[in-house]
């Protein structure tokens, strides 16, 4: 864990979505596409690969996404409204003790954001949960940036108006976690929700 100013000097806290606020969605999302496509798990993660950069960041459609996909995979295009929305709504699974620290610290007056490489679809069915407890919500596909790039994590910063050193950023991903450090913002690699709250809290007492 980085070493962390005064604990006074801790303003925010910013939070990955999959992997810290809610499990890992990838793995069920592959799953489910790949029946819906009768592709293998492994040769459908291998062609979304390809395009997921671009989609990610916004700058291709769901729509146009499948078509690259369903052409590398010689498959015909899904038929339903959106295929990435109904494979995230059913694997959507949220860490409760994750949310119930958030809330709290809510409560306490910290200021809370959410940074997430995500879909246009995925942040619709973000809109519908309607969470009460962010402040900012950053997403890679409406910023047209993703993390690890530096510019996301600014656009966090400038919309909490906090320091880096203000703020706690918490990633399941090492790269996320690095590129956090490089610009001085204070960081938790996150393992499990006992060790979230550990780490957190030693930021806050």
């Amino acid at each position: 864990m980085q070493n962390k100013l005064p604990s006074r000097m801790i303003k925010a806290i910013i939070l990955d979505w999959g992997g810290v606020l809610i499990d890992n969605p990838v793995p069920g999302f592959i799953k489910y596409c790949a029946e819906y496509l009768k592709v293998s798990e492994e040769k459908f993660k291998n062609i979304v690969i390809k395009f997921y950069f671009d989609f990610s960041r916004g700058l291709i459609t769901e729509n146009t996404f499948w078509k690259k996909v369903c052409y590398e995979l010689n498959v015909s295009e899904p038929i339903v409204n959106s295929l990435l929305a109904e494979s995230f709504k059913s694997v959507y699974s949220e860490k409760d003790e994750v949310i119930a620290v958030i809330s709290s610290l809510k409560n306490d007056g910290y200021k809370i954001a959410l940074l997430s490489n995500t879909e246009t679809p995925m942040v619709d069915c973000f809109r519908e949960k309607k969470y009460e407890f962010f402040d900012v919500t950053v997403f890679s596909c409406i910023e047209k940036t993703a993390k690890p790039d530096r510019k996301i994590y600014e656009i966090a910063l400038d919309r909490l108006a906090v320091k880096p050193h203000e703020a706690v950023f918490v990633d399941d991903k090492e790269e996320n976690i690095a590129a956090a450090k490089n610009i001085g913002i204070n960081t938790i690699l996150f393992k499990d929700s006992d060790q979230f709250k550990k780490e957190l809290f030693s930021f806050l007492k």
